[in-house]
């Protein structure tokens, strides 16, 4: 095939979009099949932009006796009937979700849909009763059971996660809502619901206990993403061009491609697969990239992890963990390792099965020095337009095994609601060399003198203190100060004269003067006895 003429589903998530304008599709059409026809109730946990929603697609045109759709793939050998379903596919990924009423707004556009189709007696009803009668019309109109899609059902939930009350409110919605897949059970032929992490509080998982979670499941841990066996068989060509356009060896372009992309361990006797997002765009540009990481880190991992105290850099190492305490994510635990790995940050790299325990590591590079860029504005005070210099600088100490040169950037400790964060200026500093001495300059604007301390520990210049918050009980319109503790170290020079160190506190700047030890470069005599 001419390769001009082969079209990139990037963007694309409608199976009948992508087979309908000849798009390239990695085959998973025998994992539909399997899954289709040996359970009922199943839920799927995969990171964003891994093919969650184009397989769902898949099954809605499965299930819909679509058989056009699927000449020359692998279900079309394996299913001989083509029964048609009703399909109740629900979205909740295309809206933001702010208020009480985005909920209940994006759930009612889809009951209305579904009630022009089935009856709409209930229209005035709770949503959950709605949903119920819709099910219970469909299946008794089409004489079969009914097939119910949840894309992205977690959506809600993520997005408050820093809005307690509002995500209380959506999860006592959400609990009501999806119940009904219980209690509808006689009615329904078939239930799949994908989203990012699994909440442990949410009903889908307390009240639906025949839900078949196969997040982990070794036989499924390859139906998102993309296998080697399926990147070379699925773009042979554009593995070529891609060789070409970098003069390297097929061997050697994929060889970067598997460093840069690939890892992505689900299970831990499972093969690994490739991020399929990183993949399409590799070949669309034949340029190496950040794809998937430039999208953006959600920003409810990013304001969860603002609040959390964990210490983000222990992750460069690696971190180990019981099957329990990273794949499901508690409201209530100060634990952020859940959704790092469910969101796709952090994968499978080894397991003890003396101690059950696994080792959950980055999955390739283009994770690692993505997440290094993110660590640094929390963890240093290195300004935009440094910020590549320093990541060259880290990624040259990490890949020569020197952990502790990353490790010794000190965070701002991470102890109340509103962090004092090296963003807003709070907390900056300068360190200048002249030739007698070391001038340590940093600015804690607000700051009164008692609320910082200074001190010399091990080799290191320490600035640490709080300022305390007056917000509580009081009424603002517009709130833009930081507050909380903050802690900052400065790694000493040998030649440092620690013991004449000297501070001065003026105007919210604290300038710290440390002498060199003078050398004598003269003559002295030497007496020989």
């Amino acid at each position: 095939m001419n390769s001009v003429l082969r079209k990139l589903p990037i963007g694309i998530q409608t199976f009948e979009d992508i087979r309908r304008d000849n798009y390239l599709y990695v085959d998973k059409t025998a994992f539909v099949w399997r899954i289709a026809n040996t359970g009922k109730p199943y839920f799927l946990s995969r990171p964003r932009r891994f093919g969650k929603s184009l397989l769902l697609s898949t099954f809605e045109a499965y299930f819909k006796g679509k058989k056009e759709l699927f000449e020359g793939l692998a279900i079309e050998q394996m299913e001989k009937e083509w029964r048609q379903f009703p399909v109740l596919h629900l979205d909740l990924n295309a809206k933001k979700y702010e208020t009480p009423e985005d909920l209940n707004a994006m759930l009612n556009q889809h009951l209305e849909k579904w009630e022009s189709q089935y009856g709409d007696e209930k229209k005035d009803r709770s949503p959950e009763e709605r949903f119920s009668y819709v099910i219970s019309r469909a299946s008794e109109q089409a004489g079969c059971g009914v097939v119910v899609l949840v894309d992205e059902y977690d959506k809600p939930l993520l997005q408050t996660l820093c809005n307690i009350p509002l995500m209380e409110e959506y999860r006592q919605t959400l609990k009501a809502f999806y119940g009904v897949l219980k209690s509808s059970d006689r009615y329904l032929r078939f239930v799949f619901l994908t989203g990012v992490t699994k909440f442990a509080q949410v009903s889908v998982f307390s009240d639906l206990n025949q839900l078949n979670d196969i997040s982990m499941k070794p036989q499924y841990a390859t139906i998102c993403g993309i296998t080697m066996q399926e990147l070379t068989h699925t773009f042979a060509p554009e593995i070529q061009q891609l060789a070409e356009h970098n003069g390297l060896a097929q061997e050697e372009a994929l060889q970067k491609m598997k460093i840069s992309y690939d890892g992505y361990h689900f299970c831990e006797f499972a093969e690994g697969v490739f991020n399929p997002f990183s993949v399409l765009n590799l070949f669309d540009g034949y340029k190496f990239s950040n794809y998937w990481f430039q999208t953006g880190t959600p920003t409810f991992l990013v304001e969860l992890l603002k609040k959390s105290e964990y210490d983000l850099r222990t992750l460069i190492d690696g971190v180990e963990a019981s099957a329990s305490s990273f794949t499901e994510y508690r409201i209530d635990a100060n634990n952020p390792i859940p959704l790092i790995y469910q969101s796709g940050y952090l994968t499978i790299k080894d397991y003890s099965s003396r101690f059950g325990n696994y080792l959950l590591e980055f999955p390739n590079d283009e994770v690692r020095y993505g997440f290094i860029d993110f660590l640094i504005p929390y963890y240093t005070s290195v300004v935009d337009d440094e910020r590549g210099f320093y990541i060259g600088k880290f990624i040259l100490e990490l890949e020569n095994g020197d952990y502790d040169s990353f490790l010794t950037l000190t965070p701002y400790t991470k102890k109340e609601s509103d962090l004092i964060n090296p963003a807003s200026g709070f907390g900056r500093l300068d360190v200048e060399e002249t030739d007698k001495e070391y001038k340590v300059l940093l600015d804690l604007p607000g700051m009164k003198k008692e609320e910082v301390k200074t001190s010399i520990e091990n080799h290191c210049l320490v600035v640490e203190g709080e300022r305390k918050s007056e917000k509580k009980d009081k009424k603002y319109h517009v709130s833009e100060r930081s507050f909380g503790s903050f802690h900052r170290e400065v790694s000493l020079p040998e030649n440092a004269d620690l013991d004449n160190v000297t501070a001065v506190y003026e105007n919210g700047e604290l300038k710290v003067t440390i002498p060199k030890k003078q050398l004598n470069n003269g003559k002295k005599a030497i007496t020989v006895n």
